[in-house]
Formats: C-alpha cells, sequence, structure tokens
C-alpha cells in the first residue's frame, strides 16, 4: 500500500514550516522532492521517517497511522554518518548486529551488497581511507541492508563534488534498477531530482506547499544524455519557473 501525507501541516512555534501537503507515493516508485533551502522538504521527509509528527493532518503507510520510527523506513543523510572505529565490512553490518544479536549477522547478504556497490576489496578499509563517494556508497548499502520498504534520502549527495555526484546518481539510478524500493529523494538541485525520479514534487517556498507535481517524462534505464531531451528542459525550466517565483 502506499505512503499517504494527508493534509499535512508543520509548525513550530510561530513558524509555519508546512502548509496542507497532500500527498501519494505508490510502492516500488522513485519520487523526488525538490525545493530551495528552508521550504520544508526535509522537514517532511522526517515525518515520513516517523523522527518528527505533523502538527496538523496525518501520514499513512499500509493504512496505518505513521507515528514513530520503522525498520520499514530507513534515512540516508547528507553526511554518511560512518562509524570511523569500524571497517567498511563492519560498519554496513551495524543495522544487523543491533537488529540480529541474538540469530547472528548474515554476512552473505552483507557481502552481496558490498558486490553491488562495487567495493570488494575494501572490505577492511575504514572510513578515513575511502572517498567521499566511497563512503556514500557504504551508507546507501548500510540502509538497503536493512531491506527497508521505503529509502528516505535526504539530500544525501549533496556534500560531494560535481564529478562525484554525477558518478553517484549513475550509481544510484543503476542500483535502484535492481532493488525498485520506494524511494524519497530529497534535493534542490533541479537536474538531479528530474534525472532520478519517476514522479517528482516541487515544492514553493515556506510555508512549504506543493507547487507542482507531475510523472517524469523520461524512460529507464535513464542516462545524463537524457538531460538534453525535450521533456527534460521543458520540465526544468516548469521547475525554475516555480523556485524563482
Amino acid at each position: 500500500m502506499p505512503i499517504v501525507i494527508d493534509h499535512v501541516s508543520k509548525d513550530f512555534g510561530a513558524f509555519h514550516a508546512l502548509d496542507d501537503v497532500s500527498l501519494t507515493i505508490e510502492d516500488g516508485t522513485f519520487v523526488t522532492i525538490l525545493g530551495s533551502s528552508g521550504c520544508g522538504k526535509s522537514t517532511l521527509l522526517n515525518m515520513i521517517a516517523g523522527l518528527s509528527s505533523p502538527t496538523r493532518g496525518r501520514l499513512m503507510l499500509d493504512g496505518i497511522k505513521v507515528t514513530k520510527p520503522g525498520p520499514d523506513r530507513v534515512v540516508v543523510f547528507q553526511q554518511p554518518g560512518l562509524y570511523p572505529w569500524l571497517s567498511l565490512r563492519d560498519n554496513i553490518a551495524f543495522g544487523l548486529r543491533m537488529q540480529s544479536a541474538a540469530r547472528g549477522i548474515d554476512w552473505r547478504r552483507v557481502d552481496e551488497l558490498i558486490e553491488i556497490i562495487g567495493l570488494r576489496g575494501f572490505e577492511q578499509h575504514r572510513p578515513y581511507e575511502l572517498s567521499g563517494g566511497m563512503q556514500q556508497r557504504v551508507a546507501i548499502a548500510r540502509a538497503l541492508v536493512m531491506a527497508p520498504r521505503v529509502l528516505l534520502m535526504d539530500e544525501p549527495f549533496g556534500a560531494l563534488d560535481a564529478q562525484t555526484r554525477h558518478t553517484m546518481q549513475q550509481f544510484l539510478l543503476d542500483l535502484w534498477d535492481r532493488i525498485k524500493a520506494t524511494v524519497v529523494f530529497i534535493t534542490h538541485d533541479i537536474d538531479e531530482a528530474i534525472l532520478l525520479a519517476d514522479r517528482l514534487v516541487v515544492m514553493s517556498a515556506r510555508p512549504g506547499q506543493i507547487a507542482l507535481e507531475t510523472t517524469v517524462p523520461l524512460m529507464r534505464p535513464r542516462h545524463w544524455d537524457m538531460s538534453l531531451e525535450p521533456g527534460f528542459l521543458d520540465l526544468k525550466r516548469q521547475a525554475m519557473d516555480i523556485l524563482s517565483a
């Protein structure tokens, strides 16, 4: 069943972060939420994760109100947040260790993900021995090893240089083609938002409201050459008009 965001508003005292946001996210879709800084997009993601509650309205997953975090929803933040004293392999397995202490860790699952993210041979490296892009791959693998229904990504490539960011975008596209999880991806980068998504949501300035919700008219698999296609450029113009208003 989908994620249903039903007339959600969020206030922080006298500060209105979100105003009457309604959105349905179907299973297995890749949704990007695009907006300028301060528009409430991360606030919305935190509520989906159960890290925060709406002031008004409700969020539902499988018809059940979201009131707290759960193993069905995992968040990847802008900073990888890896444990510096653990190896790459142990960082990926950390959540499983917490969840499965009595049963032990399925190391085959961990090693399969290391293969998928292209870091075989780096299993015993510490985070400081890895590049920024490699660290973020580990953070994504650490989330995926928990087999979540929903992967929530809060500007995960925002701290990377332009070339590494492009590489990670292609990595995520290829990875999503394999896992087909529901992804909610927060970004302020228009090109990134359009390239990655099945559905694009553009938010207005605060208090955040949905100014545009649309299907991205690009075939999969995706690649950067598609940024020159008419459908991409038309959607980019629409998003730019909203963000510059």
